[in-house]
Order: structure tokens, then C-alpha cells, then sequence
């Protein structure tokens, strides 16, 4: 082994490279000085470049600076800088071997090549491979790639960087193998690592940030093992298996993908263990067409789509993984693919947790699903089951049933849902057994139309509804449940319901069975408070008329029929305060009396809506008057009856998929010829819940006051800046609520006056100085959230009652002016 000196000035050696290149020996050490060398260099046998100093090779445009040909070549701590072009920097040639250590390539790729065609062995061993080990080094402002591996090429790269480059950063095609350790790859405008063929990638303790495409794409028949690896801001997916493609992970971590965070494509397989996902621009994982994705011990965060999907046939089995925070479904399976869920966590998602639908096949045992909107959704033509785990603390219903194929639901606790604890859909096959529903705020297990449930051991305890729900028609068998401390009757039976309840125990709920005409139960051997059951009554015969169906608690007031315009006016005008409203009624009522006026004459009447916003605070007189203005609307001839039918969100909203149109309808149907008056109506569309039942509630009602736009009446009320946002969330609210009424507070001479009037209702009589006393409590009384306004003045009055009562009980024989007198010492002390 010789070693040979180059130096630009040629003392002592060579002043060229090529020179020294030609006079070498195989083995032979070049031995380069600083300097600038525009040369190109064929490295034709087995040598070795190494740099003292700053040494830079300056290729040109569109040629290689260097070429390997020998078989163990090697370059040390060289800059070379490529002139630009689409060809590479470094050249590899079939069966050459290169070494680049302490290197930095500026501006072109590293390209090696090996055998390729058809008869090229897939056996990176022995003669014939072509070699590159690249240490150290730098790779940076190339276009294209950065570093090309085509064929029977076996190459590894430690301890490098990639960095800027104008395309992908490490392209694997054919049988090509890289053992990429510790490489940090950066600025990619394509892929980050790009797999076809057959090539193989083992990467370790790495990193790809900020590409413009997937962090890593297999395709064909392409395998990759990554361990500790960081994929983060790619382009595109983090992770792209496609074709056959095998990716396997440990421990790596792909975080905010524009895209999904890892993909399984057409029949790729991805399997990985204590991995994260988290910030995916979509899905974290997606599994489509025939491909498998098996994880173990892996974290899905804050997915902007669903967590995990799947679609087609695709298959993806979870154990130990942990899904947070998603905007839509923690795990959504959808075609006819499967997911098997396996000691799996679900929290805090926006949509439902578990999601189930179209020929999809799912099993998840052992699972904790918690927060978020839905629970578990199953709506499968397949089989679907949950068992051994747990649903707490979701918004809408913990468990919907609702496919024709068999789910089942075995040793599940479900408590904490805002809403029912299980819903049956209509028509749906669902077994129920051995399981739990407890302190849900709607009904415990609901079953809708058509729906005959197997049910074994459920328990139900502290609902604030009914324990168990069955709508029209539906059946079903349940046996050794048991029903406790329920808000409402503990089963509620509506009509043509013809269940069969085996060995059932009802304990301190707050009635036993609400049952409509019709319905057609079965008890055997069944406890109310441990006495056995006393059969309800028997069902209405057939052929009997049909009671006009009615919304239960509703506030209904119907004015007498002789009742005439002047009379409800003047009645209006007697209300203490409310200046401004008693003005806006007025005008429409002139208005609407002119719209008779011109129908009669047969002319086309003006556009009107009768329907109004009320918008104040509480306490300011608003039921009153809308009752009032159904009345006037009567009087004129504009509404049949001029009811009043007083509801809130809890009158219109349902518990489940399903319950909220009806209910809605219900309370339409009753108030029709009247006026249907919603209370605190901005609750339909609370702030910050995509997901909620209000807004079926609004498109009903929408829909039903164009259908009875001639005979019906809708008051929306509330806070004034609340019903602004209630009016804007739907574009049919804001067409048909053109009129709002401003309620303003009451003035402390108001709230006297409503005091006083009180008083006279009841026969009391306020005296001057509590006269006096009372306007002074009213001016000092705090106006926040806890201020009634006239309710606050009928507390007033009722606690002024209450200590007129205990100054009376202490004189022997008071005088009958004493027994009606409200003295100033009866007024309540005003707490800070």
C-alpha cells in the first residue's frame, strides 16, 4: 500500500487527483490537500481518497463527480459538489463497492447501481452486489433524490443527515436492502423514503421531518423494519404501505401528518408495538382494500378524521392501544371489513368511540370507552360484539344497537351517559347479557319499534328516566333483571310493546310500569319492592277508538271560546311595565286586522309571520305574554283555538337515534291552532356540541311549521344575545323568525307594582313605608344571573307573607287591618 499526495501546487506529489488516480495501485491511499479540485474522478480500482484539510471536488453540469468502479473504494471527509443537472454526484457502478465517511455531497444524489434484470438474484450476498456504506456524512441540495439504491445493492448509512432536497430523499428500488441507523432526514419535496420492488429498509433510531409527500412509501412487494424512528410534518401520510408491502414498527412515532398518520393499502400488512400517532391531518391509522394492520401497545391522539379506519376487507386487530381526543370516531369500520379490539382505551372523541356499519365484522373485549359523544355504535349487517368492558361518561347514548346483524353485548358496565344507557334500533338483532346500566341521564335500555332483544342478568340502577323503554311494537324476552331507583316508572310500555319479563326485580323506583292502551306485556315470576308484580290493567279491545296522542307535563292553557279582542287587549294593557312589548303587539295587531280587512275585500294580503322571538331575561313576563298573543290571534280569527302549549328542550329532544323527531312531532301536534311556546329555545344549539340531538329537533320543527304554516304559532325565548346565535344556526329559523320582542327589566317602580298586585290577588295590602322600603330593596338588589325579575318580586311577596305570619303569631288578637297589613318589617333582608 502506497499512499500518494495530491496539492494544488504540486510540490512534493501530484497536482491533480486524476493524476494520482492513474499512477495508483489497488490498496493505494490518496492523500488530497486543501483546495478547490474541478475534476472529475473514476474511481476504477480499489482505492481510497482521504482529505486533509478542506478539500472540495467541483463537478459539471449534468456528469457525475464521482464514479466507483472498484470494489472496495473509499472517500474521507471530501465536500463534493455537484454543477447542477438531473445526474447524480456519486455514482455506484454493478458489483463496485464505495465508502463515503466524513463526506458531504452538495447538490446532486448518490446513486448505486446493481444487477437488475430479470435473472439478477435476490442474494445480496457474495460476488457481484454492489456495496455503499455512507458514514458520517451529508447529503444536501440535490434534486431528484438524495440517495438512489437500484438492484442488487446492499447499502448502510449511519449517522448521517439529508437535508433540502428537490424531490424524494431515499428512493429503494428492485432487490436493493439499506440499514439506516441514526439518520436524520429533513426538507424533502417528495417522500421522505420511497420502497418499489422488492428492496428492504431496516432503519433504527431515526428521523424524517418535514416532507412533502409520505414520510415513508412502500410499494409493490417492499419491506420495512423501523425502530425508534420519528416521522413528523410530513406532506402526506407519515407511513404508506401499499401493494404486498410489510411494514413492521417498534417504538416510533409519527406526528402531525398532513395526511393519515399510517396507511395499509391493497394487501400490505403493518404491524407495530409501542408506537404513537398523534395530530394526524386525517386518520391516524387507515387500513383499506384487502390489507392487515396488527398494533400493540400504540396511542392514537387527536386525529382530525376517525382515529382508526377501515373499509373494504380489511383487517385490523388492536391490543393494548389507547385512542384520545379524536374529532370524529375513535375506530370506524365500515364495507365489510373487521377489527378486533383487545384490552383497547377510547376517550374524549368527538363522535362515537366504537363505530360499527354497513357488512362490517367487530369484537372488543375487555375495552374502556369513556367521554366523547356515542359510545359504541353497532349498525352491521354482521356480527358485532362488546364484552367484558366498560362505557361511562358520554354525552349521547352509551350503546346503540341498530343492525340487522347479531350483536351482542355481554359483562358491559355502562354509566355516566348524558343520554339512554343501551338503544335497541327498530328492527334490530341484539342479545344484552350479564351487564350493567347505571346512573345515566336518560332511560337504561331503550328499544325501539320492531326490536325483540334477547335480555339475560341486566342490571339498571339510578336512571334518571324510565329503566327500561319499549316503543311501538317492539318485544323482545328479559330475564333476571333487575331495575332500581329510576326517576320515571320503571318500565314504560307504549302501544302494541308485547315483551315477556321472566324472574324481573323492580326496587325502589319511583313507579313500577307506565303503559299506553294497547300494549300486550308478559310477566312470569316478577317482584315490584320484593311483592310480587300485580298484572296492569288489560289492553283497550280491539276496535276501540284510539286516545289522540298527547306529550306527558306539557303546559297547556286554552282560552274560553267568548272571549273577545278588546277583552284580551285590555288584559294586556293591565300588566305592570312591558311599555315597549304592549307597543309591538299593538302594531301587529293593527297590522293583522288590516290583512283581514284586505283578504275580505279580496285582496292579496301583505307577507306576514305571526311566528316571534322573545328575547329577555327571565322573570320579565314572557310567558305571560305569548299566552296572551295566542289569545289576540284567536280573537282575530287567525288560529282555531289560541292555546298555549309551553315546552323546553327536554320536551323536544330525545335520548337516542330516533326519539327526537317524534317527540318534536308530539309537541307540534298538541300545540296545532295554537301557539307552541319553546323556552330557552338557544339550548337546541348548545356552543361547542357538533354532534347533538337539538338540531333534529330544529329541522322538525322547521319542516312542520311550513307543513302548518295556517295553523300553528311558534314563540322562541331567551337571553337576547343567546336567541341571536339559536336564530343564525339554522337558515329556516332565520326566514320564518323575521319579528323579535324585547323584554327589558323591570324598574324598581314596576317590581313594587307587581309586588303590590300580589298582595291585592290575595288580599293584603302593602302599607306606605313598606311601600318605600320595598322601591329601596329593588334599587339595591344585584342584577346578575340570580336576578328574577317579576318572579324575584312574587319571592319577595312570599317571603313578606312568611314574616308577616311568625311578627303575627306573637300578638294575642290582632285586628283584621293587622291581619292584611305588609309593614316594612316584613321584608326580607337583601344578603350580599
Amino acid at each position: 500500500m502506497t499512499n500518494r499526495y495530491v496539492t494544488p501546487r504540486g510540490r512534493g506529489g501530484y497536482r491533480r487527483i486524476t493524476e494520482a488516480l492513474r499512477a495508483a495501485a489497488p490498496g493505494d491511499v490518496i492523500v488530497v490537500g486543501p483546495g478547490e479540485y474541478a475534476e472529475q474522478l473514476r474511481l476504477d480500482r480499489s482505492v481510497a481518497i482521504v482529505a486533509e484539510g478542506t478539500v472540495e471536488l467541483i463537478g459539471v453540469p449534468g456528469e457525475p463527480v464521482v464514479v466507483a468502479e472498484g470494489l472496495e473504494c473509499s472517500l474521507r471527509g471530501l465536500v463534493i459538489r455537484s454543477a447542477g443537472g438531473d445526474g447524480p454526484a456519486v455514482g455506484v457502478a454493478p458489483g463496485a463497492g464505495l465508502l463515503l465517511d466524513d463526506c458531504t455531497v452538495t447538490g446532486g444524489r448518490i446513486h448505486a447501481r446493481g444487477n437488475e434484470s430479470a435473472a439478477g438474484s435476490a442474494d445480496l450476498t457474495g460476488y457481484g452486489v454492489t456495496t455503499l456504506m455512507v458514514r458520517r456524512s451529508r447529503i444536501e441540495k440535490g434534486r431528484l433524490a438524495a440517495l438512489h439504491l437500484s438492484g442488487r445493492v446492499r447499502a448502510k448509512v449511519e449517522d448521517s443527515v439529508i437535508d433540502t432536497i428537490d424531490g424524494i430523499g431515499v428512493v429503494l428500488s428492485g432487490n436493493a436492502f439499506l440499514d439506516a441507523s441514526r439518520i436524520r432526514l429533513t426538507a424533502t419535496s417528495g417522500y421522505g423514503f420511497r420502497l418499489r420492488g422488492a428492496s428492504r429498509l431496516e432503519a433504527t433510531d431515526g428521523v424524517v421531518r418535514q416532507t412533502g409527500m409520505a414520510g415513508v412509501l412502500l410499494e409493490d412487494a417492499a419491506t420495512a423494519v423501523m425502530t425508534d424512528v420519528r416521522i413528523e410534518q410530513a406532506g402526506g401520510p407519515g407511513i404508506h404501505a401499499a401493494g404486498t408491502a410489510k411494514v413492521q414498527l417498534t417504538d416510533c412515532r409519527v406526528r402531525n401528518a398532513r395526511a393519515s398518520g399510517l396507511v395499509a393499502q391493497d394487501q400490505s400488512d403493518l404491524t407495530g408495538s409501542d408506537c404513537l400517532v398523534a395530530d394526524a391531518g386525517a386518520n391516524a391509522l387507515l387500513a383499506s382494500d384487502s390489507s392487515t394492520a396488527t398494533l400493540t401497545g400504540t396511542r392514537f391522539d387527536r386525529s382530525v378524521y376517525s382515529a382508526v379506519h377501515l373499509t373494504g376487507t380489511a383487517v385490523v386487530r388492536l391490543t393494548d392501544c389507547a385512542v384520545r381526543e379524536g374529532a370524529e370516531h375513535g375506530v370506524h369500520a365500515t364495507a365489510s371489513s373487521r377489527v378486533e379490539l383487545n384490552r383497547c382505551g377510547i376517550a374524549d372523541v368527538g363522535l362515537t368511540g366504537l363505530s360499527v356499519v354497513d357488512g362490517a365484522t367487530a369484537e372488543a373485549v375487555d375495552c374502556r370507552i369513556s367521554g366523547g359523544g356515542t359510545g359504541v355504535h353497532l349498525e352491521s349487517s354482521a356480527a358485532t360484539g362488546l364484552r367484558g368492558s366498560s362505557v361511562s361518561g358520554t354525552v349521547g347514548t352509551a350503546i346503540e344497537l341498530a343492525g340487522v346483524g347479531p350483536a351482542t353485548v355481554d359483562a358491559v358496565r355502562v354509566s355516566g351517559s348524558k343520554a339512554a344507557g343501551i338503544v335497541v334500533g327498530t328492527g334490530a338483532a341484539a342479545e344484552v347479557s350479564g351487564s350493567a346500566i347505571e346512573d345515566c341521564g336518560g332511560s337504561g335500555l331503550v328499544v325501539w319499534a320492531s326490536a325483540a332483544p334477547a335480555v339475560r342478568g341486566l342490571r339498571i340502577a339510578g336512571v334518571a328516566k324510565n329503566g327500561i323503554y319499549l316503543a311501538e311494537q317492539a318485544a323482545g324476552k328479559y330475564s333476571d333483571c333487575d331495575v332500581n331507583g329510576t326517576k320515571y316508572p320503571a318500565l314504560h310500555l307504549s302501544k302494541a310493546a308485547a315483551p315477556v319479563f321472566q324472574h324481573l326485580r323492580i326496587r325502589d323506583c319511583v313507579d313500577a310500569i307506565g303503559q299506553d292502551d294497547g300494549a300486550r306485556p308478559t310477566f312470569e315470576d316478577c317482584t315490584v319492592d320484593g311483592v310480587p308484580m300485580v298484572t296492569p290493567a288489560p289492553a283497550v279491545a280491539a276496535g276501540a277508538p284510539a286516545a289522540v296522542p298527547t306529550v306527558a307535563g306539557l303546559d297547556e292553557s286554552m282560552p274560553p271560546d267568548d272571549e273577545t279582542l278588546e277583552d284580551v287587549l285590555a288584559e294586556l294593557d293591565e300588566q305592570v311595565g312591558l311599555d315597549r312589548v304592549k307597543r309591538d303587539v299593538q302594531s301587529m295587531v293593527k297590522l293583522m286586522q288590516a290583512v283581514r280587512m284586505r283578504q275580505e275585500a279580496g285582496l292579496p294580503a301583505p307577507p306576514l309571520s305571526r311566528h316571534l322571538v322573545f328575547a329577555g331575561n327571565p322573570g320579565t313576563g314572557k310567558t305571560t305574554v305569548a299566552r296572551l298573543y295566542g289569545r289576540v290571534l284567536k280573537a282575530l280569527g287567525l288560529l282555531r283555538k289560541g292555546h298555549l302549549v309551553e315546552v323546553d328542550r327536554t320536551a323536544l329532544v330525545g335520548e337516542y337515534v330516533g326519539h327526537t323527531g317524534p317527540k318534536t312531532t308530539a309537541a307540534v301536534n298538541q300545540a296545532l291552532g295554537g301557539v307552541l311556546f319553546i323556552d330557552e329555545a338557544y339550548s337546541l344549539s348548545p356552543v361547542g356540541i357538533g354532534n347533538d340531538f337539538g338540531a333534529e329537533a330544529i329541522a322538525t320543527l322547521v319542516k312542520l311549521m311550513e307543513d302548518h304554516r295556517d295553523d300553528l304559532v311558534v314563540i322562541v325565548a331567551g337571553y337576547v344575545n343567546d336567541m341571536d346565535r339559536f336564530i343564525g344556526s339554522n337558515p329556516g329559523l332565520s326566514s320564518r323568525f323575521t319579528r323579535t320582542l324585547l323584554f327589558e327589566d323591570y324598574t324598581a317602580a314596576e317590581l313594587v307594582a307587581i309586588v303590590e298586585h300580589q298582595a291585592g290577588g290575595h288580599q293584603y295590602e302593602v302599607t306606605a313605608d313598606a311601600r318605600t322600603a320595598l322601591s329601596d330593596l329593588f334599587e339595591r338588589m344585584p342584577r346578575g344571573e340570580g336576578f328574577g325579575n317579576g318572579r324575584s318580586a312574587r319571592q319577595i311577596f312570599q317571603a313578606m307573607t312568611e314574616r308577616q305570619a311568625h311578627r303575627l303569631s306573637e300578638l294575642t288578637a290582632p285586628t283584621p287591618n293587622q291581619l292584611v297589613a305588609l309593614e316594612a318589617a316584613d321584608l326580607p333582608l337583601l344578603t350580599p
